[in-house]
């Protein structure tokens, strides 16, 4: 297992390194969501304590039409690195953190701490990882070898029950399970909640979004195992090879934001600009 610190450089250069690929990939056609880059420079200034972000001397706006603004220096620089890392087409389908950032403002679905948690919650009796097939024989062992060792992970780490099933009916989860991920949700921040549903609900997974955070696992491990069974009936059967490496690439991306966006909201003092920029660019 990764040592926490090297899971974290993970995270952080599996986010910039597919980020970027994906902004240099051509455009074949109109997409509503791009459009031509408008500024040179993505800058970041300090007000009232929090930390907005400039696209030439102008304030970003959230699509409700507030300031764009973050709670901490190091998610502002990871966004506007996001916006100088745009070339003639502004792509903000692939800006994960700038997303991320807008829902936590705008919130448009009004939804409240306790239904951030509800919402994480609710994965955990459909979690990827409980849900067992009894064959092919291979890959049934294949669960058992990669999925049980996080699932004893988060027993231990969590003092929780939680059992895998083979069956149609989803596994009973105990009332105690569920309060004691409720509480350890309800610790973090409201931004930091928003960043939880997120990757959980890309991983569809709550107790490998919580190994993730926890620095247990890194995100290419995460994605992996979350992707098990498709990945096992892709080595039988083929894919197609751009659409499949498209698609892992880009949860890659989603994932390494959540996490970052969980890290980096949750961090209640400013860095220093340079050593931040220095340690995106190692």
């Amino acid at each position: 297992m990764a040592a926490p610190m090297r899971i974290y450089h993970s995270t952080v250069k599996t986010f910039l390194n597919v980020s970027n690929s994906h902004c240099a990939c051509s455009v074949r056609r109109f997409n509503p969501r791009e459009l031509k880059k408008f500024y040179k420079n993505a800058t970041i200034t300090q007000s009232d304590g929090w930390f907005e972000i400039n696209l030439d001397q102008k304030k970003l706006k959230t699509p409700n039409g507030k300031v764009f603004k973050v709670p901490n220096e190091a998610l502002a620089l990871a966004v506007a690195t996001e916006w100088n890392s745009q070339d003639k087409i502004v792509k903000r389908h692939y800006m994960h953190l700038t997303s991320l950032c807008n829902t936590a403002l705008d919130n448009p679905t009004y939804k409240s701490r306790e239904d951030l948690v509800r919402s994480a919650l609710h994965y955990v009796e459909t979690d990827t990882l409980c849900y067992r097939l009894d064959e092919p024989e291979d890959l049934a062992k294949l669960e058992k070898v990669c999925w049980d060792p996080i699932l004893d992970w988060a027993r231990k780490r969590y003092a929780i029950e939680i059992e895998s099933t083979t069956g149609l009916l989803a596994p009973e989860v105990p009332s105690s399970t569920y309060n004691k991920l409720r509480r350890h949700l309800l610790s973090y921040g409201d931004w930091a909640l928003f960043g939880f549903l997120y990757g959980t609900e890309n991983l569809k997974s709550l107790i490998l979004m919580l190994a993730l955070v926890d620095k247990h696992i890194d995100v290419k491990t995460a994605v992996t195992l979350s992707r098990l069974e498709q990945n096992y009936q892709t080595t039988k059967w083929g894919n197609v090879e751009w659409y499949h490496d498209l698609d892992i690439e880009e949860l890659h991306t989603r994932v390494a934001a959540a996490a970052l966006f969980i890290y980096w909201s949750s961090e209640s003092s400013s860095i220093i600009q340079k050593a931040t920029i220095d340690f995106l660019n190692q």
